[in-house]
């Protein structure tokens, strides 16, 4: 992943702040946590779309690019990428204003899968009509494997930089 000052140009769907009751003995936040609160900014976004409960039933392709620092300031976006008959697929990126400089990073993202549920807790269909007013909740519909491959090439574009400077010193 190339490293990135912006975040997203859309609110996000959910803001915390870590906290040290959050991080492992080295001072990072444990990469649960962060899953967590990926996990619920998914849920807000997904409940709002399917127009009521909701349930994650699966997180794919999800990746720790960066650590998380006590103090750090999540925004977590959201994306909606799929609209099923009962299921909504959205990538989750998490950023981070750090404590220290206020810089901004990308430090994770990922591919959640939510199903819509009814009051017994089995699925229900998403209501119709839904996969266009899901524009308001983040941008445009797009592929996410096109992403993935894009920001696979750039993170490995960074590690071959990074590495080559190193040999160098």
């Amino acid at each position: 992943m190339s490293k990135q000052s912006d975040p997203p140009g859309y609110e996000p769907s959910l803001r915390t702040l870590a906290m040290p009751g959050d991080a492992n003995p080295n001072g990072d936040i444990f990469g649960g946590w962060l899953m967590s609160q990926m996990d619920l900014a998914g849920g807000i976004h997904a409940y709002n779309i399917a127009k009521g409960r909701v349930a994650t039933v699966a997180v794919d392709a999800m990746s720790f690019d960066r650590p998380v620092h006590v103090g750090d300031a999540l925004s977590i976006y959201c994306e909606t990428v799929r609209v099923g008959t009962t299921s909504i697929a959205i990538n989750i990126e998490t950023w981070v204003r750090r404590a220290g400089d206020g810089e901004h990073e990308q430090v994770t993202e990922g591919l959640f899968t939510f199903v819509a549920i009814d009051d017994d807790g089995k699925p229900r269909p998403v209501p119709t009509g839904a996969s266009s007013e899901m524009l308001s909740w983040g941008r445009p519909n797009r592929k996410l494997p096109r992403k993935k491959q894009q920001s696979r090439r750039k993170a490995a574009t960074v590690r071959k930089k990074k590495s080559a400077k190193k040999k160098k010193s």
